[in-house]
């Protein structure tokens, strides 16, 4: 349908916006719509919010966090940290009393708000993204699987007589610290293999999930489970009825981590839940937007006394908030939470999960011990080699049996690239390490050290590898 267009020479709605406020009418317009003090602050924003939004940068953070903990962990600082870790906090109400201790409170609660970021990308990716199309989500989402399986099965092999338990650890691949590394090389990197790579990524986040939810959790407590299933009905009747508000939602979500945490599942996953139940849609029509605030500016011209200050412009004012108030509606709850998440989870909850998990103390080691240790021999090459056999060989397969094809400007030094950097796998793979080995402390440092390990080889090799394989960018004409 041909776009259509107004017959008045009159500017629309959102050029006058624009053009106030980047005074592009300048040095016409008589008053501009800030000064230069401002828009001074209002660029500062917008760089800040530049470098928030930087994959690379918030890696390069949670790298930092978790190398602060490795050397604290091997100095004098450990024993005071450790005793902080394990701090009971209690919280009470009314003679009820829930308690729990830090480092609980980090991998519990905080992680679950991470998780919710992660549910938040999912469901971007089920509504508009790649996984919305079937066919061409199908490849990286199943080289996901074979991403999985390889890792997982390298693990179990090495400890079928010892520490299987933790299967999973390998099969995780950080989606965060993956795609900066991966951002490291810019522009030579083509955007189709950074959507093949951040769909699989997403799907294996998912198997992640699913495996925590499954295998992780201690016995269900079936009370506390029913409790939880009626939360989330809630969620989905909120959703159902078009509640575009957050915060009936965030409160719920906080009843459904409780009920989630008592039942014995990991309470993390009520993060994810409340996303999948978050509204995508917006409250507002945007395809009358333009039209409508068209009609609302004579009311504001109208309304607006220039020679009154303005906390006098009663009339004036109350049409400014009714616009405002349309304005906050047209962006999708989703996306509001999303916003208001991410730059706290990548910047504050991750390096905060990172330091107290990363607090690998070789103090007293013997580094022959830790080395051959069959749960840091299982979890190192599950990660350094299952990953790129798993994602590479169930690729090759869908190829070569014409189920699949390499996406436009993929090609398989490409696929081999993204299968060694799915070998990064240190959010994920940390608070499952910690899920599996709860109670054996040295089983836990074998394979912390060896995820550690694991993922820096992975990515120094990664880096290496794609850098030559993306070759240079070549030069604009």
């Amino acid at each position: 349908m041909a776009k259509r267009t107004r017959k008045t020479s009159k500017p629309t709605a959102t050029q006058v916006v624009e053009r106030k406020a980047l005074a592009l009418d300048a040095p016409n317009t008589p008053v501009p719509l800030m000064s230069d003090t401002q828009r001074l602050r209002l660029e500062r924003r917008s760089v800040l919010d530049r470098i928030t939004s930087n994959g690379t940068i918030s890696a390069c953070v949670m790298i930092l966090a978790a190398v602060a903990a490795i050397i604290c962990a091997n100095t004098d600082a450990y024993e005071a940290i450790h005793e902080f870790l394990m701090r009971p906090v209690s919280i009470g109400i009314a003679g009820w009393e829930f308690t729990l201790n830090v480092e609980l409170f980090v991998n519990d609660f905080l992680m679950a708000i991470f998780f919710l970021l992660v549910g938040t990308e999912l469901k971007y990716e089920m509504t508009v993204g790649q996984l919305k199309r079937p066919r061409q989500a199908m490849l990286p989402m199943l080289a996901a699987v074979g991403g999985v399986i390889v890792p997982a099965s390298i693990y179990a092999f090495v400890n079928r007589e010892g520490a299987i338990y933790g299967w999973a650890i390998p099969m995780a691949t950080d989606i965060a610290f993956a795609l900066g590394v991966l951002s490291l090389l810019g522009d030579r990197v083509p955007p189709a293999i950074k959507v093949f790579f951040s769909t699989l990524a997403i799907a294996d986040d998912l198997l992640a999930i699913v495996a925590i939810a499954l295998f992780y959790g201690q016995t269900p407590d079936f009370f506390w489970l029913a409790a939880s299933a009626g939360v989330t009905l809630l969620l989905v009747a909120l959703n159902l009825r078009k509640h575009f508000r957050l915060a009936p939602y965030l409160a719920l979500g906080l009843v459904l981590w409780f009920c989630l945490f008592q039942s014995g599942v990991h309470a993390t996953l009520a993060g994810v839940i409340l996303a999948f139940t978050i509204p995508a849609r917006s409250d507002i029509d945007a395809s009358g937007l333009v039209e409508w605030l068209h009609d609302k500016l004579p009311e504001l011209d109208d309304s607006f006394d220039d020679e009154m200050h303005i906390l006098g412009q009663h009339d004036f004012t109350h049409a400014v908030s009714g616009v405002e108030r349309v304005m906050h509606r047209v962006t999708p709850p989703l996306q509001r939470l999303e916003h208001a998440i991410s730059t706290p989870v990548n910047f504050i909850i991750l390096p905060i999960f990172a330091f107290v998990n990363a607090q690998v103390r070789l103090v007293g080691v013997e580094p022959a011990t830790l080395l051959f240790d069959p749960v840091a021999i299982g979890t190192y090459f599950g990660m350094l080699l299952g990953k790129p056999i798993g994602i590479v060989g169930m690729t090759f397969i869908l190829v070569k049996t014409h189920l699949a094809d390499l996406p436009r400007d993929v090609h398989w030094k490409h696929v081999i690239g993204v299968g060694i950097l799915g070998g990064i796998g240190f959010t994920m793979s940390i608070l499952i390490s910690g899920l599996a080995f709860t109670e054996i402390p040295a089983e836990l440092l074998a394979s912390k050290t060896a995820i550690l390990a694991g993922s820096i080889s992975a990515a120094v090799l990664g880096l290496l590898y794609m850098h030559f394989a993306c070759g240079h960018k070549k030069a604009s004409a």
